[in-house]
Formats: C-alpha cells, structure tokens, sequence
C-alpha cells in the first residue's frame, strides 16, 4: 500500500524538498501552498498524513490544524515551524497534533517521524479491528424468538448502571451476556473483569476481589491491586455468585452500597465506581432459606434478572451456531474450513444437548479436528445419545482401529488407512500427497515404508 502524504507550506523550496525526499521513499505526496489550499487538497484526496506549516501569511497552520481536525478527526497531522516555542507546541498538542519539528529541517528526523505516525495509524487500525473482532467472540448467536427477547433487555438495560443477575444452566453462556452488557455500555472503553467466585479457594477470595497490602500476609511481599481496582469504571463479572462465603458476600453487599472498601492488611478506603454483574447456575431463592446467601445482597445485585436459555429451548438457532463455531475455530487455527453437510447438522439438532452451547461448541470442535475429510458427513457425527458413534464407523477402513484396545495401535491403523486415503485422492504422487497433508516428503517416505505401503500399487 503506497501512503499519500500532503505537504502544505508557503515555501515553495520547503515543499519541494520535502516531496523529493519522500517521493525517494515511496510516498506518494501531493503539496499546497496555503491553510485554506491544504484544506481543500485535504478534502479531495484524503491524504494519510500532513505536513503542516505554522508560520503562514493568511490562515496561519494552529488555525488550518484545528479546521482539518474539526472536518476529519482521525487524520495524522506532523507541524512544522521555522520559530517554535514551548507555547506553539503545547497548542499544537492540545489541537490534535502528532509531532512538532522545528525549521531547519533534519530529513532523517522528518522521515523517522512520518514513519512512526504512519505506524501509529496501523496500531490504531489493527486496534479496532481486534476490538470488532473481540466483540464478535462474544457475540450472542441465534434468532429463536426467546434470544431475540434476551438481546432486546439486554439493549434496554447496557446503558445504566443498574446491577444484574444473570441466572442459567451450565454452559448456557451467562458470561456471554455479561460481556454484552457491558460492550454496549458507556463503560465499554474501560475494563471487563471477570471472576469465578467457585474457582478460588475461601482463603483467598477476598485477596483476589479487594486487593491486600504489603505484609498482609505470608507471601504478601508487595501490594496488589483486586478486581475492584482492576474494573473501576467498568464492569465486574462475578461468576458463580452462589459460592461466595457469607463473609465475602458482606464485604461485597458494603462495596455495592458505599463505593468504596479497604485492601485486606490495610486501613485506607479506596473509592471505585464499578457496575456489577453477577451469575449462578444454583437457585438463590433456595440459598437464602437455607441461610447460605445475604437476602440484602441479593436484592442489591437481583435490580434487572436475566435468564440465559438452554439450548434445548432453542434448537433452531443449531445451524447458526454450528457456522460460528466452524468460522471461530479455523479463524483461530488459521486453516481451510471443513462443511457440515445438512445430514449432520440435522444430527445435531436431535440432540437435548444438556451441557447446552458450550457442549456444542466442544464436540464441533471434535468432529473438526477428527474428521480427515473437508465435509462433514452425518458417519462423522458422535452418537451423542450414548455410542461412540452414529452406528458406522467414520470411515468403514477403520473398523480394525475402533477394535482396537491400546490407543497407540489405534492411532497407527488410523494413520495408515489415511495416508493411504491421501496417496489414492492423489495418484499415489508422494510430493503432492506430503505437501497436502502438511508433512515433509522424507517423513511421508519414512512413514509408508514403516507401515509397508506399496507405493508401486
């Protein structure tokens, strides 16, 4: 990609060397001689970059700088100035500028700078598109009419600040909604943590949610900000809400009130501003009659109750799931993506699925990496129901290997019958078999000898 650079300078000697040294670099530059001509220029070719002088007659460039900003924000703009001042610079700055060189001119501090401005614009670039891509990860996939109802409450409820309890089955995706709470929130620019209260030990959970001083403790060699501190300003998930200690829950019930709370070891209140989103798989009702959860904190954290549905409760939204899963998990691996013949899919939503999405997610991944194949036939599809498989082996050659009783005996057969699959779907022409099934043509040799394929066939 050739970048376009706009050099606008009333020195005609400036622009010109200017545009012989980064035309010698490859840029692409085009010059004005005036703000107001710059401007124009600006509009009309959209330039990557500018170099922008300070000093000139008419509309000066502090003034040229603060139109091109009002009309296009996220140009880079480098200034130039013949009699800069810490003042100038600190105005240029607060304008929008990227760089401010002073006159005379070093060619290799402009070029380092032109560069580095260039990069930014890639960073920032490549910074968005991770973000839209993070944003897809988390993305609520399906259009069964109670999804469509979840989506809608969850679009009404992002924008304030009010608590939420996500209550659902295991693997419903409970942190799923979470997230997309929060990234359609003001708060999506500051942090999303998350926490699984079940996941660390009783003894460490305060340390983990509010932080501890120095010495607070064996091993507390230093201070350590919590979870608290880490969200302030954005979103805390806490996971599995329902196996927090009744001591914890009293802490976190103080923090939700008051907005504030103290490090374990200290004594110094530390002000946060954190929305909370909490989930549970248990049933809180029944918790608190059997006095293992607060009826204040519940009703602290129960302001807007979600339900994450089974995926039962929406099996139509399968095909749909089934391509994000595939596209997902080849985006990730970064290889060519296998189909799912209609057959398959039509398996897959016969099935009750009771680790619901997270179930799905793991046996597409399976059937993925262990099929050979580019499709995915309805032979390649787990018997769900209790088999091994659908009542046919993946592939009637490998019958020897589902007898099998060692593993390693298994993966061998296996082996064979597939590079022997590979060598057929390619005339038995080993380079173009070894480069297909990504393997060195030496170890595809090593291999057919050592499993006694006759080639000459």
């Amino acid at each position: 990609m050739v970048h376009t650079i706009l050099v606008v300078d009333d020195e005609k000697d400036i622009r010109t060397s200017l545009s012989g040294i980064l035309e010698d670099e490859g840029y692409e530059v085009i010059t004005a001689a005036s703000g107001a001509d710059g401007i124009e220029c600006a509009r009309q070719e959209l330039p990557d970059l500018i170099l922008l002088d300070i000093w000139m007659p008419g509309m000066d460039g502090l003034e040229t700088l603060e139109k091109l900003k009002s009309i296009f924000p996220q140009v880079t703009v480098i200034m130039i100035s013949g009699h800069g001042t810490i003042e100038t610079a600190v105005r240029a700055t607060k304008l929008g500028a990227f760089d401010f060189i002073e006159k005379p001119l070093s060619l290799e501090k402009v070029l380092i700078s032109v560069a580095n401005a260039l990069k930014l614009q890639e960073l920032k670039a490549e910074n968005a598109e991770l973000k839209r891509t993070a944003a897809n990860e988390y993305e609520l996939i399906g259009n069964a009419p109670i999804l469509a109802h979840l989506r809608d409450q969850i679009m009404r409820v992002a924008p304030t600040s009010a608590s939420v309890l996500v209550t659902g089955e295991n693997g419903t995706g409970k942190e799923l909604v979470a997230r997309s709470i929060h990234y359609y929130s003001p708060r999506r620019d500051r942090p999303f943590i998350a926490i699984n209260c079940a996941a660390i030990p009783e003894e460490l959970i305060e340390s983990e949610l509010f932080g501890h001083e120095k010495g607070a403790f064996t091993g507390a060699v230093a201070q350590k900000k919590g979870k608290f501190d880490l969200a302030d300003g954005g979103t805390l998930f806490l996971d599995e809400i329902g196996d927090m200690s009744l001591k914890t829950q009293a802490k976190v019930l103080r923090i939700i009130q008051e907005r504030c709370f103290e490090r374990v070891g200290g004594t110094r209140l530390v002000s946060v501003d954190v929305r909370i989103v909490a989930a549970t798989n248990k049933s809180l009702d029944q918790e608190i009659l059997q006095g293992r959860f607060r009826e204040d904190l519940y009703y602290r954290i129960n302001v807007v109750p979600f339900r994450a549905p089974a995926l039962r409760e929406r099996l139509e939204d399968i095909p749909l799931l089934v391509r994000h899963f595939v596209a997902q998990f080849y985006r990730r691996e970064g290889r060519e993506a296998k189909a799912f013949l209609p057959e398959a899919v039509e398996l897959l939503a016969g099935y009750d699925w009771p680790g619901n999405v997270r179930e799905l997610k793991n046996i597409i991944e399976r059937i993925l990496i262990m099929t050979p194949g580019r499709t995915i036939t309805a032979a390649d599809v787990p018997d769900l129901k209790g088999g091994a498989t659908t009542g046919r082996s993946p592939c009637p050659k490998l019958e020897g290997a589902f007898a099998m009783s060692v593993l390693r005996d298994a993966r061998e057969e296996f082996e064979r019958e597939f590079i022997i699959h590979k060598l057929e779907a390619n005339d038995w022409n080993i380079s173009r078999t070894a480069e297909i099934i990504e393997l060195e043509r030496s170890n595809l040799h090593r291999k057919i000898k050592s499993y006694g394929i006759d080639v000459r066939k």
